[in-house]
């Protein structure tokens, strides 16, 4: 009350002469910018919180314990310090649980900001020094007159084309290299002859054009969050135009601060629909202008942000009105007005315009708010965001607006989906997206519209982290780079990162393990980012023979769901006494198998057993058709023993009953038949394929998976190297090194139809003998590889590559 609050409330907020504070008797600088204003309309002169110095001092004490900056110049910090990052970690970690969930806040870890900071940086200078405008024609000269104006002239008609003014590898060697360039350079310059030097020719040529092209660009990121890429692009451009003031003439200007503070004015804007983490970016940016003014007496007060950095929904838009470049003026004013009063009826002025536009505010609106991006540039240079992770069951109360808004709308689709079509929306042509997010849009039903979205662009970079651990929460995260701009034959620079390596390594990892694939080879039905010699080999196991479901007249099943597995399944105990108490039951109890009881090549029964109920699905009951209580009265009489043992279970498995069963009924299921028959079983999720013989009569639970069939042939392909090298390459991976073998992965397998003389089945009853007298088949099992390698025509070349993709599965 005596100290603080003045401090922040009114001698930083303030503007005074000469900067002096009498309350505490010092000069005290005004930093305004709306940093330092009570937030909610709080009263601070005359509401009092009762905080006891003695609390005020513990928490310093605290903070002494701690290095504190102000810098977060770079991933590899260049003291060992608490920056204003861990702002944003505080930020993601005060949000409960299920606020984190609803919202979607992860942060992003430094390294990867800096590397998509520098990739979109970048793109940008190549696009925005190599696009050229080139004439169709030339332009008759102007012919001047004895009298009177000249004739005029008809324009010659262009178009933009790409000239390589300063090759694209320069601005990459600039960007990420400049520094160390520098202290040559400045010495070369000064007249150090035997220095050579560093900085390529065509940055040093054309230094003056890619200043201002820095200092021109329009940066958003629409998930803004704490503001990680803001600052880390500010962090970026301040970087290389103090490079590039070693090629320019001396300016005293040119300074770390006016280049950061040009930024902030000019270049930065971000949304996000919390209102907290609005005002920790505002305040990271403030924190990251302030630390580069070092003198008293000239330090300027901070912008105000309230119309770069703002709350609100991305994913909103209003029909478009006719005000936007009325607020424009407004807006420049406001954010350098100090004037208490004066800043109070600009924002006044702009609010009641903005109040308008958006519906009472109740809408935002990117063309609306930062109407002076689009209308000089066409849209932003860069979009750069982590969009919230939010599963489509958690945003029904958006889907009738998301549908009518987004053409890459799925009911089942993630928030982040339309985040991408918002991010290239807003851009200009020829702008650069960076994004980072989770890769299931890769491979998911619900990402096939937003891939055919994005391939409509041209796409630089892509890749896939799988389930390297970039993110405490998130798993499978990707990144991809792409620039609007109409897709062409295009190469896509790719990489699947396999975990090992510590994630400060994964730009120059990046650099040496990436590869070249076509754009075109991105197929809206899924996207495998692997070199061209997969693609073929993928291409040619692929069209080798007939689907497995097909090859088995669609005769793949998922195992039954039981409901509540501690009714419906019992131990052999309790069967031999529900048998016991009435012998005639005997067939309603089936030996049911589970994922785990299924090994590679063998079963483990663990002697459960299934309580099953003849239902109206297959054969109705005697009582069928009757009310409730009559029926259970009836099925007691029948099942006295089952009866019993369901009944603790019964409030439970009413509850569940949606569709008129009577609580003794398990979840339907049409091919309660087809366990009658020798079946080849495997469970959900493995290391390596784990395929067996299941004898007819044995019921499969969920997760697990059947396919209706006693082929030893069929057998051999599922537990071969192939199977398990078709799977990783589709199928979803788990941390671990666990892979889902789905029937939606397994499905799709091709079978070759079976030779005459093939040695496949008999290698298999080889196997299964071995494996029954508990031998190790392993040499079979390579044998039996070989002659699937030879079945599917795979040159060697083409068997390296399958061997060392399984080979590296298994090392992760």
């Amino acid at each position: 009350n005596d100290l603080l609050e003045p401090l922040f409330y009114e001698a930083l907020a303030v503007e005074r002469k000469d900067n002096f504070y009498p309350r505490l008797n010092c000069k005290i600088p005004f930093l305004n910018g709306g940093l330092f204003e009570p937030s909610g309309g709080y009263d601070w002169k005359n509401v009092h919180i009762p905080i006891s110095n003695k609390t005020f001092g513990k928490i310093f004490e605290t903070f002494t314990l701690y290095n504190f900056t102000v810098r977060e110049d770079e991933p590899l910090e260049r003291e060992v310090a608490v920056d204003p990052e861990m702002l944003g970690k505080v930020f993601e970690n005060l949000l409960e649980v299920k606020d984190r969930k609803s919202i979607g806040a992860f942060y992003t870890p430094r390294e990867i900001v800096h590397y998509m900071c520098q990739e979109s940086l970048i793109n940008y200078l190549d696009t925005s020094l190599n696009r050229q405008e080139q004439k169709l024609a030339q332009e008759e000269p102007q012919q001047g007159q004895l009298f009177g104006p000249a004739k005029p002239v008809q324009k010659a008609l262009s178009y933009k084309r790409y000239i390589p003014v300063v090759p694209r590898e320069d601005i990459e060697w600039f960007i990420r290299h400049g520094e160390a360039a520098v202290a040559f350079d400045a010495a070369k310059e000064a007249g150090t002859k035997s220095y050579a030097w560093q900085m390529p020719d065509s940055i040093r040529t054309h230094a003056s054009e890619i200043d201002r092209a820095l200092a021109e660009i329009k940066i958003c990121d629409p998930a803004i969050g704490s503001g990680a890429f803001p600052v880390g692009m500010m962090t970026e451009i301040v970087k290389a135009r103090e490079i590039l003031s070693t090629y320019l003439p001396a300016d005293l200007e040119r300074t770390p601060y006016a280049f950061k503070r040009h930024a902030i004015e000019h270049s930065l804007y971000g949304v996000d629909i919390d209102a907290s983490a609005i005002d920790i970016a505002r305040l990271r940016l403030w924190l990251s202008l302030v630390v580069d003014e070092d003198d008293f007496h000239i330090i300027k007060p901070l912008p105000n942000l309230d119309y770069k950095i703002v709350c609100g929904n991305s994913l909103q838009s209003v029909k478009q009105g006719f005000m936007e470049g009325e607020i424009e003026a407004k807006k420049e004013q406001f954010q350098n007005t100090t004037a208490p009063k004066e800043k109070e009826r600009l924002r006044a002025e702009i609010d009641r315009i903005l109040g308008i536009l958006t519906q009472n505010f109740s809408k935002f609106d990117f063309r609306i708010y930062f109407s002076e991006v689009f209308r000089k540039r066409g849209g932003f240079d860069v979009v750069i965001a982590n969009p919230p992770y939010v599963r489509g069951e958690r945003i029904k109360d958006q889907k009738k607006d998301l549908k009518q808004q987004f053409s890459c709308y799925t009911g089942t689709a993630d928030l982040y989906v339309y985040f991408y079509e918002r991010g290239i929306e807003i851009l200009r042509p020829n702008g650069t997206l960076a994004f980072i997010s989770s890769n299931k849009y890769f491979r998911s039903g619900y990402g096939e519209k937003l891939r055919a979205f994005l391939t409509q662009h041209t796409i630089h970079q892509l890749i896939d982290f799988g389930d390297a651990p970039v993110f405490d929460a998130i798993a499978y995260p990707s990144i991809i780079i792409l620039k609007k701009k109409p897709s062409q034959e295009n190469q896509v620079r790719a990489m699947t990162w396999k975990p090992g390596p510590p994630i400060q390594q994964f730009a120059d990892i990046y650099r040496s393990e990436s590869f070249l694939m076509e754009q075109a080879e991105l197929k809206s039905d899924g996207w495998r980012l692997e070199s061209p010699q997969v693609l073929r080999l993928l291409e040619k196991l692929t069209r080798a023979g007939k689907p497995l479901g097909e090859y088995v007249d669609g005769k793949i099943y998922y195992g039954i769901k039981t409901g509540l597995n501690e009714a419906f399944i019992v131990d052999q105990p309790t069967r031999d006494r529900l048998i016991a108490e009435h012998a005639s039951s005997s067939y309603l109890l089936k030996p049911i198998l589970r994922g785990r009881d299924v090994k590679r090549w063998r079963i483990d029964y663990s002697g459960r057993y299934l309580i099953k109920i003849e239902s109206s699905e297959n054969k109705q009951h005697p009582w069928s058709g009757m009310e409730m209580k009559k029926a259970e009265q009836k099925f007691e009489q029948c099942y006295p023993a089952v009866y019993q043992h369901l009944l603790p279970y019964r409030e439970r498995l009413i509850k569940r009953d949606d569709q008129g069963k009577y609580y003794w009924e398990l979840r339907s299921c049409k091919y309660w038949d087809d366990f009658n028959y020798e079946q080849i079983v495997w469970g959900n999720l493995a290391t390596q394929p784990k395929f067996a013989f299941a004898p007819s009569g044995y019921i499969l639970s969920a997760p697990a998976n059947t396919v209706i069939s006693n082929s030893h042939y069929l057998a051999g392909i599922l537990n071969s190297s192939v199977t398990h090298y078709l799977v990783i390459q589709s199928a979803a991976e788990r941390q671990g090194g666990f892979v889902e073998f789905k029937p939606m992965y397994i499905s799709p397998l091709a079978i070759p139809p079976k030779p005459s003389g093939e040695k496949i089945s008999a290698l298999v009853r080889e196997i299964l003998a071995l494996v029954r007298d508990n031998k190790n088949p392993n040499q079979l099992e390579q044998q039996l590889n070989h002659e699937v390698y030879r079945l599917y025509g795979l040159t060697d070349a083409e068997i390296h590559i399958i061997e060392d993709a399984i080979q590296s599965e298994g090392d992760q």
